[in-house]
């Protein structure tokens, strides 16, 4: 735990810093990212929207190295919404090409690593030359056993629950799944996240204060962390200073926290 006269001083600390501080056996095992402001960081610099999704798959990269090499178990990034498609053509394109090739690209790093890469969404919804890349990088890292790298595609939170109701629903009719015994971890197996476990922070860039159908069932007890880093700008110095806001959190999972039974 930091003294309190270092509290203020985070911001300052150099990377090496904060890695030397972070109580490295109270790690998050799952850490949720809804990497936000790639647009605005273009607009700032008078810089097409897209030049800002580059600048920001560099700072995916970065993010996914650090939680590599601290050991978390799961990064789950939100790359693609199923809203997203509503955007300019142009750009919808742009992102898919950026999308393929990050997976090209980083294939032989993440296999080098161990890291396992998955998606979630409706990836079927993706162009086809997506799809099959998607496919080739799953098949080539599903044997590696470090960091999860999932990828939230063609993804929404209520869509997610809908389709995990019709898979209920579908296993009532035809396998005569119990509906009396359905409970919270038999719904959990249905979600696309059916085999990781639920984040234990959510970190969100740009400032907004919201989550933007974003595992909507899943973050039910995750610490926030919202910073007003534009997701560009957002490095593994900036990870590091998250994680250590983390652990000074106290997750109470609904019940009295220990500050509140000593008193």
């Amino acid at each position: 735990m930091l003294k309190k006269k270092n509290k203020r001083d985070i911001k300052r600390f150099s990377k090496q810093e904060l890695w030397s501080i972070i109580d490295h056996s109270n790690l998050p095992k799952h850490v949720a990212i809804i990497m936000d402001g790639n647009g605005r960081w273009a607009r700032a610099r008078m810089l097409p929207r897209v030049a800002g999704h580059r600048v920001g798959m560099e700072s995916a990269l970065k993010i996914v190295e650090v939680a590599s090499d601290l050991g978390i178990k799961v990064l789950t990034l939100y790359a693609f919404s199923a809203e997203n498609w509503r955007r300019p053509a142009d750009e919808v394109g742009a992102l898919m090409k950026l999308l393929v090739e990050f997976l090209k690209r980083e294939l032989i790093s993440m296999k080098k690593n161990n890291i396992c890469f998955q998606t979630i969404g409706r990836i079927a919804g993706l162009p086809g030359w997506v799809q099959q890349q998607i496919k080739w990088s799953i098949e080539q890292t599903c044997q590696n056993t470090g960091l999860i790298l999932n990828v939230a595609l063609n993804y929404s939170g209520r869509l997610e629950i809908v389709d995990a109701v019709k898979g209920i629903i579908k296993d009532i009719e035809q396998k005569g799944l119990e509906l009396d015994k359905l409970d919270e971890e038999t719904f959990s197996n249905y979600l696309y996240t059916a085999d990781l476990s639920d984040p234990d922070l959510l970190i969100r860039t740009s400032g907004e204060m919201r989550i933007s159908n974003f595992l909507l069932w899943q973050l039910a007890y995750a610490e926030l962390l919202i910073t007003p880093t534009l997701w560009p700008d957002f490095r593994q110095r900036e990870f590091l200073q998250a994680i250590l806001e983390y652990q000074q959190r106290e997750r109470r999972f609904g019940t009295i926290g220990k500050l509140a039974q000593s008193k």
